[in-house]
C-alpha cells in the first residue's frame, strides 16, 4: 500500500507518537491496512484515532442523526398536521419524499440558504405558468408542479423546525448545524488532524479541512498523479486542481503529493466480452497468469455487484479470499418470498374468493420450511397439479394447507400490525430450523427489519396499508446487504470501487468496465433540474463523472497489471457500450493496450444422440412387455426409441403441470371423454334421428360430466381462452353428432357396439414359438349397413392412411413416424377379425379427427398389399425393439426454416 505506507513514513518522521493523530479517512476500510503498516514498521506505542469524514462532521453539529423508516413517518406527520392539498395518505407520500429528501440534503449541504433554493423552484414555476395559460384545471402537469413547490415552501421549513426541536437532524441538517461551528472548533481544539486521500469534499468539510489548516491543527495528503492533474481536460484531476489552489498551500505548506506514477510501465489488457456473467469465466485465465499465487497484491472490483455470486464460483481454487463488497439482501431467495408473501396479500384485498396458483407456489417453494411442511406442501402441490387448479378456493386451500406452520401468512391479514407480529415470529422459528448460513442472515436481517418497522410505527395513529408496508420493507432491504467476512490482509481482494480508497494493488482485474456503470452515467434521481443545481453549485452527473474517473484512473496509476473487461452485448439496460474511461486510455495515454474478443464459452449442447443398450435387465422387462403390447407403445417407439425406453422400460410418466391454458392433449380428452357419454347411452341400439337430436341438444350435460372426469374445476372453462376451447369443443361434438344425424336421415343403418372397447390377450405370432399379445382400448366400434366400423378418434389431422406396401418395402414399410395412424388402424383391423363376436364380418377401419369433424370417417385404404403384409411389416418393428443387439437410439429433430 504505497500511498498508506508513505502518509505513515511522514507522521512517524514528525512524531514518534501516533497516538498525538488524529486519522481522518474517506471510508474505514483503509484502517486495516494501516495497522498493518504499522506493525511491520514495529511501531509499539498507542495507535492513532480514526474517523471518516462523516463522523467528524457529525461530532461537530452535535445532532442526532435521523433517517430512513424514521425520518418519512415523522415528516408524514408533520406534512399531515398542516393540511396541506392533495392531502395524501401515506403510500402516496413515500411516493415523493424520498427523493425530495435527498434533494434537501444536497440543497443544505452545497448552497448558501435551502430556503432560497425552495424559493427559486417556486418563482421559476410562477413564471412558467404566467407564461402558459394553464386554465382552472388542477390536474393540468405544470399546474401540480406549481402546487408542488408552492406546498415545499411551508412544508419543509416546518419539518426543519420540528426536528430542530427534538435536536434531530438529516444528513443535510447536520451539515448546516456544524458550518456555524467549525470556526470554534477549529480555534478551539487542541487535538491534531491528518485528512489522507480525499478528491471531492462538500462545501462545509472544505471548510473544516482549510479552517483546521489555518491553525496549524491539520494536514492533508492528497493522492493525485500528474497524468490527470497537470492536464485541464481531465475531469478526474478535476477538484485536485481546485485544492491547490487553496490559499492554505503556499511556500511553508506543501501540496502533497503529486505523483508521476500513471506513466510508468504498465500491462494494461481490454477485454471485449460476450455477454456478463461471460466476465467471470475469463477470471481463471487472468489468475494463471499471475507469479504470486496466494493473490496478495490482487484486487478484483465489481462494479456489478450482481456478479458476485458467479465471481466466487470460478475462484473455488483460490485459498483466500476477502470478500469487502456486500451481497445485496434483496437477491436472496427469502428476499423473494417475503415479496411474494406482500404481493399475495395485495391481491387478497382485491379478490376475496380465491388464490391464483402462481401467487402460492413461489412462497411455498422459497420460504424454509420443515420436513413436516414439505410433506403437506407436496401433497398440496400433488391434488392442485392433478385436478389442475388455477384458481385455488380459500375452503381449498384451508383443506389442504392448514396444517402448515407458517398457513397464517397466507390468509388476509386483519392488519398491518397483526401481520407484522406474525412475520416476526416466523422469523424466529425458522432459525431454529437447518439452514445454511447465508439463509439464516438473510432471515435474521428481515427479522430486524420488520422489528424496526413495527417500533417506529407504534407512535403513529395513522393507518399503513399493505401496500404501504411492502414500500417500507422494500426501502429498508433494498439498501441492506449482507457482509462477508474473510482475511483481509491475506488472498485475493473482492471489492467494490469506493471500497479501494486510498489502497493500490499490483495486479488489478475490473469487471463490467461499461458505460452506464463507470461512470453511473447522466441520469439522477431529482426533483431539482440540471440548470439549477448548477445555479446553485449542487452536484450533477458532472461533478459524479469526475469523482468516479478519480477512483478508476487512482486505482491503476500505481499498478502493473491492469485488466479491464467490459459486457459488449446489449440487454436490457446495458448497451453494451464500453466505458468512455476505456477510450480516454486507449486515445491518450501513452500505454501499449492488447485487446482480446472473448466470446460466450457456453457451446451448445453436443447433438450427439443418447444411446441406450439393452442389458440384461432391459431384455428381461423387454419379455415382460411382449405380454401387454398396445400399439400406442409402437407409435412411441416410432417417434422416439428413448421415449419408449423412459415410459415402457423404466416405467417412469410425465408430471402433472397446471395448465392455465388447455394443452392440446387435454382439450383431445375433453372432446374424447364427451363423446364417451354421449355414445354410452347409444350403445346397443340402432340410432333413430330423435336420439341423436337428443343427444345434440344435452351437449353441454355430457361436457361437463368430462370436465369432472378431467378433475377440472368448471370455473377453469368459464373465462378467456378456456372458455374458447369449450365453445370449440361443444361444435366439434355438434359436428359429430350431426354428421350421425345425417347418415341416419339418409337412411342408412347405423348401430353403436362399443365404445371405448376394451381388448387384451390378443396373441400375434412373430415366429412359431414366440409371440406377444396385444392390448388396449378401441374408440368406437358400430356398423355402417352390415359393415363393421373401427373408428379411432384424433385431434390431429389425419394424414398417410393409404397403404402401398409391396415385397420392396414390407420389411421397414411401418420404421417410419409419419405412418403411424395406418400402423394403428392395421393393428386394431387384425385385433377385431381375431375376437370371435367379429369373426365373419366385413370390417372397415377409420380415424375420425376432431380437426376436421364435419368429413366424418376417413378409412384406412390399400393401395398395395393387404392386412396380412401389413403385419408382416409390424411384426418386425416389433423383432427389431426386441433384438438384445439393437440398442435404443434417441431421434434428434432437426430443425430447419
Amino acid at each position: 500500500m504505497k500511498f498508506l505506507n508513505k502518509i505513515i513514513r511522514e507522521l512517524l518522521d514528525q512524531n514518534p507518537d501516533l497516538s498525538e493523530f488524529n486519522i481522518v479517512l474517506p471510508g474505514k476500510r483503509p484502517i486495516v491496512f494501516i495497522r498493518q503498516i504499522l506493525e511491520e514498521n514495529n511501531y509499539s506505542g498507542f495507535l492513532p484515532n480514526f474517523f471518516t469524514v462523516e463522523e467528524l462532521i457529525d461530532r461537530i453539529a452535535d445532532k442526532q442523526p435521523v433517517q430512513g423508516i424514521s425520518l418519512w413517518l415523522f415528516a408524514f406527520e408533520v406534512y399531515r398536521n398542516l393540511g396541506l392539498i392533495p392531502r395524501d395518505d401515506f403510500s402516496d407520500f413515500l411516493k415523493w419524499f424520498p427523493t425530495l429528501q435527498k434533494d434537501w440534503d444536497d440543497i443544505l449541504k452545497f448552497s448558501e440558504s435551502d430556503e432560497a433554493v425552495l424559493q427559486y423552484m417556486f418563482d421559476e414555476e410562477r413564471i412558467k405558468e404566467w407564461a402558459q395559460d394553464l386554465g382552472e384545471d388542477d390536474d393540468v402537469p405544470r399546474k401540480k408542479f406549481l402546487n408542488f413547490w408552492q406546498n415545499m415552501n411551508i412544508f419543509l421549513p416546518e419539518l426543519k423546525k420540528k426536528l430542530q426541536e427534538k435536536n434531530w437532524a438529516t444528513s443535510g441538517m447536520i451539515h448546516e448545524a456544524a458550518k456555524e461551528k467549525i470556526a470554534g472548533f477549529a480555534e478551539n481544539t487542541s487535538e491534531h488532524f491528518v485528512f489522507c486521500g480525499f478528491n471531492a469534499f462538500t462545501p462545509v468539510e472544505e471548510k473544516l479541512v482549510r479552517s483546521l489548516l489555518r491553525w496549524n491543527k491539520a494536514q492533508c495528503f492528497f493522492q493525485a498523479d500528474r497524468y490527470y492533474f497537470d492536464d485541464e481536460k481531465q475531469e478526474a484531476g478535476k477538484f485536485l486542481r481546485n485544492h491547490k489552489t487553496w490559499k492554505e498551500f503556499d511556500d511553508n505548506r506543501a501540496f502533497q503529493w503529486i505523483e508521476n506514477d500513471f506513466n510508468q510501465p504498465k500491462n494494461i489488457k481490454v477485454y471485449e466480452v460476450s455477454g456478463n456473467v461471460t466476465q467471470t469465466k475469463v477470471l481463471p485465465e487472468i489468475f494463471s497468469g499471475i507469479e504470486n499465487k496466494t493473490y496478495s497484491n490482487t484486487a478484483v472490483v465489481l462494479l456489478d455487484e450482481n456478479l458476485l455470486p458467479a465471481s466466487l464460483d470460478v475462484m473455488y481454487g483460490v485459498e483466500n479470499l476477502n470478500i469487502t463488497m456486500g451481497f445485496p439482501l434483496k437477491n436472496l431467495s427469502f428476499s423473494n418470498a417475503v415479496k411474494q408473501l406482500f404481493y399475495l396479500q395485495k391481491q387478497l384485498e382485491k379478490n376475496r374468493s380465491s388464490y391464483y396458483y402462481r401467487d402460492i407456489f413461489p412462497i411455498l417453494e422459497e420460504l424454509p420450511k420443515s420436513a413436516e411442511d414439505e410433506l403437506i406442501i407436496s401433497n398440496f402441490r400433488t391434488k392442485v397439479e392433478e385436478r389442475n387448479i388455477v384458481y385455488i378456493s380459500k375452503k381449498l386451500l384451508e383443506e389442504l394447507l392448514s396444517d402448515l406452520s407458517y398457513y397464517d401468512l397466507l390468509k388476509k391479514a386483519d392488519h398491518t400490525g397483526v401481520y407484522l407480529d406474525q412475520l416476526i415470529d416466523f422469523c424466529k422459528r425458522i432459525k431454529w430450523l437447518e439452514i445454511d448460513d447465508i439463509q439464516y442472515e438473510n432471515v435474521s436481517h428481515f427479522e430486524t427489519a420488520f422489528r424496526i418497522i413495527k417500533n417506529q410505527l407504534s407512535p403513529y395513529d395513522f393507518v399503513i396499508k399493505m401496500e404501504t408496508l411492502e414500500i417500507l420493507i422494500n426501502q429498508h432491504v433494498n439498501s441492506e446487504s449482507i457482509d462477508f467476512q474473510g482475511e483481509p490482509l491475506r488472498g485475493l481482494q473482492i471489492m467494490g470501487l469506493l471500497e479501494t480508497r486510498l489502497l493500490n494493488f499490483e495486479n488489478v482485474i475490473m469487471l463490467s468496465v461499461n458505460e452506464g456503470k463507470l461512470p453511473l452515467g447522466n441520469s439522477q434521481n431529482t426533483y431539482i433540474p440540471f440548470d439549477i443545481r448548477r445555479y446553485f453549485d449542487l452536484h450533477t452527473f458532472l461533478e459524479n463523472d469526475s469523482i468516479y474517473a478519480y477512483h478508476f484512473y487512482r486505482l491503476i496509476q500505481d499498478s502493473q497489471n491492469v485488466h479491464l473487461l467490459y459486457n459488449a452485448l446489449s440487454s436490457g439496460v446495458n448497451t453494451g457500450e464500453k466505458s468512455r474511461f476505456i477510450t480516454q486510455i486507449e486515445m491518450e495515454s501513452s500505454h501499449p493496450i492488447e485487446h482480446l474478443i472473448i466470446e460466450n464459452s457456453s457451446e451448445p449442447i453436443a447433438s450427439m444422440p443418447i444411446e441406450i443398450p439393452k442389458t440384461e435387465i432391459v431384455q428381461e422387462r423387454l419379455l415382460k412387455w411382449k405380454e401387454k403390447v398396445s400399439a400406442s407403445h409402437l407409435t412411441s417407439y416410432l417417434y422416439n426409441p428413448i421415449d419408449f425406453y423412459l415410459s415402457k422400460i423404466l416405467k417412469t410418466s410425465e408430471t402433472d403441470e397446471i395448465e392455465e391454458e388447455l394443452s392440446v392433449k387435454n382439450y383431445g380428452n375433453l372432446v374424447h371423454y364427451s363423446l364417451q357419454e354421449v355414445y354410452e347411452i347409444l350403445k346397443g341400439k340402432v340410432l333413430k334421428e330423435k336420439d341423436l337430436q337428443n343427444s345434440i341438444k344435452d351437449i353441454d350435460q355430457y361436457i361437463n360430466v368430462a370436465i369432472e372426469k378431467l378433475k377440472h374445476q368448471p370455473e377453469f372453462y368459464e373465462k378467456g381462452m378456456n372458455y374458447i376451447h369449450r365453445a370449440i369443443a361443444k361444435k366439434v361434438i355438434e359436428n359429430v353428432l350431426t354428421h350421425d344425424l345425417e347418415l341416419v336421415k339418409s337412411g342408412n343403418s347405423l348401430e353403436i357396439l362399443d365404445i371405448e372397447k376394451r381388448f387384451e390377450n390378443v396373441d400375434f405370432y412373430l415366429d412359431p414359438n414366440d409371440k406377444i399379445s396385444f392390448f388396449g382400448f378401441i374408440d368406437r366400434i358400430d356398423r355402417l349397413n352390415g359393415t363393421l366400423r373401427i373408428i379411432d378418434y384424433k385431434t390431429a389431422k389425419i394424414k398417410n392412411l393409404t397403404v402401398k406396401i409391396d415385397e420392396n418395402n414390407i420389411d421397414d414399410y411401418f420404421h417410419n413416424s409419419e405412418r403411424k395412424q395406418a400402423l394403428q388402424l392395421c393393428i386394431y383391423h387384425y385385433v377385431v377379425q381375431n375376437l370371435p363376436e367379429f369373426w365373419g364380418l366385413p370390417i372397415e377401419t377409420g380415424i375420425w379427427s376432431f380437426a376436421e369433424a364435419k368429413k366424418g370417417v376417413v378409412s384406412l385404404q390399400f393401395d398395395k398389399g393387404n392386412i396380412d403384409d401389413a403385419m408382416e411389416s409390424v411384426k418386425n418393428l416389433i423383432l427389431e425393439i426386441l433384438n438384445p443387439d439393437l440398442s435404443f437410439i434417441e431421434n434428434i429433430k432437426s430443425y430447419s426454416n
